[in-house]
Formats: C-alpha cells, structure tokens, sequence
C-alpha cells in the first residue's frame, strides 16, 4: 500500500472550499491514492495538508459519505468504501422523491423532538445549538452551504430530549437527512440558494428560541415550519417535473 498523497487543493471560481476539497479527496480515492478499507487522515492532518478549517473539513467529509466514497465510524474516523458507480449513475439513483420521502419522515419524528427537547433541555444543550446557528451564519458568508453546522443543530435537539432512540435515528443516517447532501437542491430552487439557506437558519434560530423558553408547543411548530418548507419548496419542483416529463410506460 502507497503512502497517502499529499495535495493541496486549488480553489476553482465559483466553488467553495469544501467543495475543493472534497473533489480533491475524491479523485484521489477513486485513483487509488486511498485504498478501499484505509482509514482517511485525521481532521488536523488535513487541515495542515491542505490548508484548510477544520469546518471545511467535516463538509468535504460529509459530501464524501453523501456520495457513497467514505463512511464515518463514530469516534474511530473516516474509512474509504469499495468502489461505486460513476457520478452520473450515483445521482440517477437518489432521486427528487427520495428526498421528500426522508423530509415527511423527519416532519413526523422531528415535531415531536423538537417538544420534547423544550421540556428536557439542558443548558449545554442551548450552547451547542447556538454554535450550530452561528456556524451555520459563518459558513454561508464564505460560500459554504454549512451542511455540518446543519446537521449538528438537528442533531443538538435529538440530545437534548434525551431518548437515545432520536439521537440513533440522526447518528445512523448522519448528515443524508440534510436534502441537500443528496441533491444538488440549490439548483432546483426557484429563489437564489444564499436566499434560501438564510431563511433555514432564521427557522434554526425560531425553534432554539423556543426550546429555551421551554414552550414544548411552540418548539414543535417552529419545527414543523421549518421541514414542511423545506418539503414544500421541493414538492413545487416535483409536481413540475412530473408534469413536464414525457409519458413513456403508455404511450
């Protein structure tokens, strides 16, 4: 086995750096530069090979596992995943309906997380949410499209009701319940994607509000608010697909 590669990824116009980054990683992967098995470095050995945050990091990392290259194991590290289809082949297979599908799911669990996190909350609990929304600000104002910093905020509420059961459902699936992860969704928007991810962290900031009053109804609300106008926003760009996409099976 070759010693890792160490390359430095060049920033492209237009692309964030987690983006780079994780095009980097990836083509060394299916180069063989990381064998199938092989643990990635460690987050500080990529950030000093490549320069970069430790929050650019765990994104790039993140599209890695939405893409199917790597798998995360908790508290061990990042292991490269046998060989997958093309990206062209990867995309055909998570489909627009996929993701709707896992956003009803999320309305259903996350509501009632959401109440239950108001009533149990502690008060480490608020502080990491708060840094989640505020990673999440700091993120979008570099370009990113903060999906770590997403998926912690969910993440925090699935702790904080302190049923290891919520916290199983979001550490199993990771970030692949954050839409975007799966899609390239910002292209599917009918508003700029800046504008819609502002709005997402505005809903954050809605439902933390609420889970520190300790307004269980409220939280839920705000929750729910939050997935159906993801789901709805997407649901627009589905029905429009359908309508447009030829009839094949009966014509």
């Amino acid at each position: 086995m070759n010693d890792s590669p160490i390359v430095t990824a060049r920033r492209k116009p237009g692309r964030s750096l987690a983006q780079d980054l994780m095009d980097t990683l990836a083509e060394q992967i299916r180069n063989g530069g990381y064998e199938p098995g092989q643990r990635l470095p460690t987050e500080p050995e990529v950030m000093a090979q490549h320069g970069v945050s430790r929050t650019v990091v765990r994104e790039a990392i993140s599209r890695l596992q939405a893409a199917g290259l790597v798998e995360t194991r908790h508290g061990i590290g990042s292991f490269v995943l046998a060989p997958v289809p093309s990206a062209g082949e990867l995309l055909a297979v998570v489909t627009l309906r996929d993701v709707l599908d896992m956003l009803e799911l999320r309305i259903s669990l996350e509501t009632e997380a959401a109440g239950l996190a108001a009533l149990r909350r502690k008060d480490e609990h608020l502080v990491q949410m708060r840094n989640a929304v505020n990673e999440f600000e700091q993120e979008l104002m570099q370009g990113g499209k903060s999906v770590e910093a997403d998926f912690q905020f969910h993440l925090q509420i699935a702790l904080a009701t302190h049923n290891k059961y919520f916290e199983d459902f979001y550490r199993h699936l990771g970030t692949t319940t954050i839409p975007r992860t799966r899609l390239d969704t910002s292209q599917l928007s009918e508003e700029p994607s800046s504008d819609y991810l502002t709005r997402t962290n505005r809903e954050h900031a809605d439902i933390l509000d609420a889970i520190a009053r300790r307004e269980p109804e409220a939280a839920r609300a705000a929750m729910r608010m939050h997935l159906t106008n993801s789901r709805e926003r997407l649901r627009r760009v589905y029905e429009r697909n359908q309508n447009a996409a030829p009839a094949t099976a009966n014509s």
